[in-house]
C-alpha cells in the first residue's frame, strides 16, 4: 500500500501519541511478541482474594502481567499508558470487586506518574484525571472501608473515598515533613488511622488526615521508610523498614525497637509480609537478599544469596509454604518450602534491558541476546528456534554487562562488555583483550589533518609516531562497537579504536583515540565503527575519521550540516555512509566530501542505522517511534513495520524480523507480515 507523506506522518503520530487510555492484546503489542529472554525486574504484586491463584505483577516499564496459575507461569496483560517509562510500585485488587485493579506509577528521574485503574480485570486502564502527573510511590486500600484509598506522593498523602472517582490532600500542602511518601499503611479496623512512612521518618493520623503526629520514638533521627505492616488481626502490632534497620512496635507505633540479626548492609528492605497463618513468621525483602524470621522478630535467617534484590514478597493465603518473589535481575522467584530455598519462576516474563543482538549467518533459527544490568543473571542468551527457548551462555563473563555482540566470516562471535571482549567458543567466553607490544604511541599518522567538524586544514600538519612503546596492554573499559572487514576486526572502546587480525587473540592499538586525531580527550569516546573493505570509519559524538587502509592511518571526514552529534553508522556494500542523530539520517556517498539528509523519513531521534546485506536494505529504529524502516539505497524509498514496542538492533532472520527492546526484551514479528511501503517518487527526488 502506498502511503502519502502527511498519512504516514498520521500514522507516526498515533503510535506516539495515544492517549491517556491503553488497552493492548495479551502478549502482543503492534501484532509483534515479546519472545525473551524470560526474567529481568519485576517489581510488585497483587492477587485476587476471591481466586489467589490469579496474581497480577507490576513492571518499570508501564506493562503489567498476569499468572493463573500462583505465579508458576506469566503473560502480558495490558500496558497502562503510551510510554516506557511507568514504574508500577503498587497494585491494589479491589477486595469487593476483582475486576476492578488500581495501580500507583512514578516515572524514573521524573516528578510524574499517577494513578490508574482498570474495570475489566486489567485488560484496559485510564489514567485518573485526579491524580495526573503525580508520582505515586505508595497505594492501599483499607480493609474496613473498600471505597477508600490512600496514596503516598512526593507531594504528600491523598485519599479518595469513592475508589478513585475523586481525591483529595490530606496531608498539609506544602508541608516541610509530610512529603515524599514511600509507604502507606491503613487501620485493618479504624480507616482514619492511617500511617505514612516518608523519606525522612513515619508519621500517623488518627483522624482521616486533620492532625498528624511523628512516631519517631526509637527511631534513628532521618530515616527513610521503605515499607510499613500492621498485623491485619492484632492492630497495634507493626513492622516498618528503613534505612537504618527494621523495627517494631507492639503498642500503634507509640514506641519503636529495632530489631536484631539483619546486616547493616542489608538495611533497604522493599517489602515486609506476614505469614497469613503464623504472625511470628515474617519475610523481610531486602536489596541483599530475602530475610525470615519465625520468632517475631528475635532472630533472622538470610535463605537467598546476597546478590537478589528484592522488591515484593507474596504469600500465598492458602498455602503459606508458597512464597514468590519480585526481583531486580531475575525475576520472579518461586519456593514451595516457605521461603528456604527458591527456583525461577519466568515462564513466559520478559523484562530483558536486551543491548545486543545477533543472528547466526549460518544458522538463521540462532540468536544472541546481550543484556545490561542483570550482573549474574544476564550477560548472553541463546535461542536456536526463533526464541521458543532460551538459555543463558554467559560462563566466563563474570557478571559483565554486554553492549555489543558481532560475528566473523568464519563464524567467530566476540562480545563486547563493560569490561573489554571477550570470544565465544562455543561452550564459554574467555577474554579477548590482548594488546601487542608495538613501537609508537598507538596511533596512526594523520595525514593531511583537519578540523572534524568544520572540514578546516591544518597547513598540512601530519603525526608521525613518535617510537615509544604502546602503553595499552589490555583492551579495558566499556566497548561500544565491534565490527569485521576484510577480516579485520575493529572495536571502539574507552580507550580508542583497535583492531585485530586474529579474531582478537591479540589486537594493535589503540590505532585512533581522541588525542591521536587532535580532539580534546573530555569531548568522548570513540562510540561506532563502520567497514566495508579496507574502508574503515570511526565516529565520536561529534567527528568522523575514516581510514582507507585498514585502520593504519586515518584523516578526519567533514561531520554532516545539520546534525548535531552522531550516535550510529552504518556502510552499505558500495561504500556509502549514513549516520544517524537527533536531527535524523545523513548519508554520503562520496566518503564525507558532501552530505545529504533523508529528508522524507518521518522520525528523528535515531537510535540504530544497520545494514541488511539479505534484504539490501539500511534498516533504521528511532527512540521515538515504534516504527522500523528498511530504506532502499539506491531510491531512498522505504518500507516499515509497525513493532509496538520502541527498538533498536534490529536482525531479520529469514523468516521473520526481531529486535531489541528497551525494557521487554526481544520481540518479534508475526510470521509472515507485509511492509508497509513508503518513499517513492517524492523521495527519490531528494536524492
Amino acid at each position: 500500500m502506498k502511503l502519502t507523506r502527511l498519512s504516514l506522518l498520521l500514522a507516526v503520530l498515533s503510535v506516539t501519541f495515544t492517549g491517556l487510555h491503553a488497552q493492548a492484546v495479551a502478549g502482543t503489542s503492534g501484532g509483534w511478541t515479546a519472545i525473551g529472554p524470560d526474567g529481568g525486574d519485576a517489581r510488585r504484586f497483587a492477587f485476587d482474594a476471591h481466586d489467589p491463584e490469579r496474581i497480577f505483577l507490576g513492571t518499570t516499564d508501564s506493562w503489567i502481567y498476569v499468572s493463573d496459575d500462583a505465579g508458576a507461569s506469566w503473560k502480558r496483560l495490558a500496558k497502562l499508558g503510551p510510554q516506557d517509562n511507568l514504574v508500577v510500585d503498587s497494585l491494589v485488587v479491589d477486595r469487593s470487586d476483582p475486576k476492578t485493579l488500581f495501580a500507583g506509577v512514578w516515572v524514573i528521574d521524573h516528578p510524574d506518574g499517577g494513578v490508574y485503574i482498570s474495570h475489566d480485570g486489567g485488560r484496559t486502564w485510564a489514567d485518573e484525571p485526579g491524580m495526573h502527573g503525580q508520582a505515586v510511590l505508595s497505594l492501599e486500600q483499607a480493609r474496613n472501608n473498600r471505597n477508600e484509598l490512600v496514596a503516598g506522593t512526593l507531594r504528600g498523602v491523598y485519599r479518595s473515598l469513592d475508589k478513585g472517582a475523586h481525591w483529595e490532600q490530606i496531608s498539609p500542602a506544602g508541608s516541610a515533613e509530610i512529603h515524599e511518601v514511600e509507604s502507606i499503611a491503613i487501620d485493618p479496623y479504624d480507616p482514619t488511622i492511617i500511617y505514612a512512612g516518608t523519606w525522612h521518618l513515619p508519621w500517623k493520623t488518627m483522624d482521616g488526615g486533620k492532625t498528624w503526629k511523628s512516631m519517631s520514638t526509637g527511631i534513628i533521627t532521618d530515616s527513610d521508610i521503605f515499607s510499613m505492616y500492621v498485623d491485619p488481626n492484632r492492630p497495634r502490632l507493626m513492622y516498618l523498614s528503613a534505612c537504618s534497620g527494621i523495627y517494631r512496635s507492639d503498642d500503634f507505633g507509640s514506641d519503636f525497637r529495632k530489631v536484631n540479626g539483619i546486616p547493616s548492609s542489608a538495611r533497604r528492605t522493599r517489602a515486609i509480609v506476614m505469614d497469613p497463618a503464623q504472625s511470628d513468621t515474617v519475610y523481610a525483602g531486602t536489596t541483599q537478599g530475602l530475610y525470615k524470621t519465625t520468632n517475631g522478630g528475635k532472630t533472622w535467617e538470610r535463605t537467598t544469596p546476597g546478590d537478589v534484590i528484592v522488591n515484593d514478597v507474596y504469600v500465598d493465603p492458602r498455602n503459606p509454604q508458597h512464597v514468590l518473589l519480585a526481583t531486580d535481575r531475575s525475576g520472579v522467584l518461586a519456593s514451595d518450602d516457605g521461603g528456604m530455598t527458591f527456583e525461577p519462576s519466568n515462564a513466559g516474563y520478559s523484562q530483558r534491558q536486551v543491548a545486543a543482538l545477533l543472528t547466526d549467518a549460518k544458522e538463521p533459527e540462532t540468536i544472541y541476546a546481550g543484556v545490561i544490568n542483570d550482573k549474574r543473571f544476564g550477560g548472553v542468551f541463546l535461542t536456536t528456534d526463533f526464541g521458543r527457548n532460551w538459555r543463558q551462555v554467559s560462563e566466563g563473563l563474570g557478571g559483565r554487562d554486554v553492549f555489543e555482540l558481532a560475528q566473523g566470516k568464519d563464524g567467530t562471535v566476540l562480545a563486547g562488555t563493560d569490561e573489554g571482549v571477550f570470544r565465544w567458543n562455543g561452550m564459554a567466553w574467555t577474554a579477548a583483550n590482548s594488546v601487542a607490544a608495538a613501537e609508537g604511541d598507538g596511533a596512526g599518522p594523520l595525514s593531511g589533518r583537519q578540523d572534524a567538524r568544520r572540514g578546516r586544514p591544518e597547513r598540512g600538519r601530519q603525526q608521525r609516531r613518535s617510537g615509544k612503546k604502546a602503553a595499552a596492554r589490555q583492551i579495558e573499559g566499556r566497548v561500544t562497537a565491534l565490527t569485521a572487514a576484510d577480516g579485520i576486526w575493529y572495536a571502539a572502546t574507552a580507550q580508542g579504536v583497535f583492531r585485530s587480525a586474529d579474531d582478537g587473540s591479540k589486537w594493535q592499538g589503540p590505532v585512533l583515540s581522541a588525542q591521536s586525531a587532535g580532539f580534546d580527550s573530555g569531548l568522548g569516546d570513540y562510540i561506532s565503527v563502520a567497514a566495508q573493505g579496507s574502508t574503515v570509519y570511526a565516529a565520536r559524538r561529534n567527528g568522523i575519521m575514516v581510514s582507507k587502509d585498514r585502520g593504519a592511518t586515518w584523516t578526519p571526514v567533514v561531520f554532516p550540516a545539520g546534525l548535531s552529534a552522531v550516535r550510529t553508522m552504518a556502510v552499505t556494500p558500495e561504500g556509502t555512509l549514513w549516520a544517524g542523530g537527533r536531527e535524523g539520517v545523513f548519508y554520503t556517498p562520496d566518503g564525507g566530501q558532501s552530505w545529504k539528509k533523508l529528508q522524507q523519513l518521518p522520525v528523528v531521534a535515531i537510535n540504530d542505522l544497520r545494514w541488511d546485506g539479505a534484504m539490501g536494505r539500511m534498516i533504521v529504529t528511532s527512540d521515538e517511534s515504534t516504527l522500523i524502516f528498511a530504506v532502499d539505497p539506491q531510491s531512498r524509498a522505504w518500507k516499515w513495520w509497525n513493532a509496538g514496542w520502541t527498538v533498536h538492533e534490529v536482525a531479520w532472520t529469514g523468516r521473520r524480523m526481531m529486535a531489541a527492546s528497551k525494557f521487554s526484551g526481544v520481540v518479534a514479528q508475526p510470521a509472515p507480515e507485509v511492509a508497509s511501503e513508503g518513499g517513492g517518487a517524492t523521495q527519490n527526488a531528494q536524492r
